[in-house]
């Protein structure tokens, strides 16, 4: 029997919300292993001009992304959803081992299987150099605060 990862679809209003602010958490934890358990086995990823599949191929992408993405803090928001498809759109922060900033803004698609794991993603980004004094990310810990303001609230 195939593992369960609710909220299951068909997604609602609040499962589609809570289910992108389980994925933020998990991302936002820089654990690959732990993200990768909301994907399928076989997920399939397109992730800007990388194409890969399997929960082998997400940690190994995941622990590249995080080497070079320094105090990564990223935030996710439900645009739409319909029946097991959420798409979402992100912002996040990091610098490079230069110290350079940025903020990188994207859109991603997903797609779960009736399990709720998610069985396809894709990911567009693009990233904008910013100063350090314009950083919007800023809280202590690896989980946004519940009274930190999504993308929304911040204007982006």
């Amino acid at each position: 029997m195939s593992q369960q990862r609710p909220p299951l679809p068909p997604f609602t209003v609040e499962t589609a919300a809570q289910k992108a602010r389980m994925a933020e958490d998990a991302w936002n934890s820089l654990d690959p292993q732990r993200v990768s358990l909301a994907y399928t086995q076989d997920s399939r990823w397109r992730n800007r001009a990388e194409f890969f599949s399997g929960r082998e191929a997400i940690v190994a992408f995941l622990q590249r992304k995080w080497a070079t993405e320094i105090e990564y803090r990223l935030i996710k928001e439900v645009w739409a959803f319909h029946n097991d498809r959420i798409a979402v759109r992100f912002a996040y922060e990091h610098h490079d081992d230069a110290g350079n900033w940025f903020r990188s803004h994207g859109n991603e698609q997903w797609e779960f299987d009736e399990n709720g794991l998610m069985r396809r993603r894709e990911a567009s980004i693009n990233d904008v150099p910013i100063q350090q004094n314009d950083r919007k990310f800023l809280w202590e810990g690896r989980v946004r605060p519940t009274d930190h303001p999504g993308l929304t609230g911040l204007g982006l």
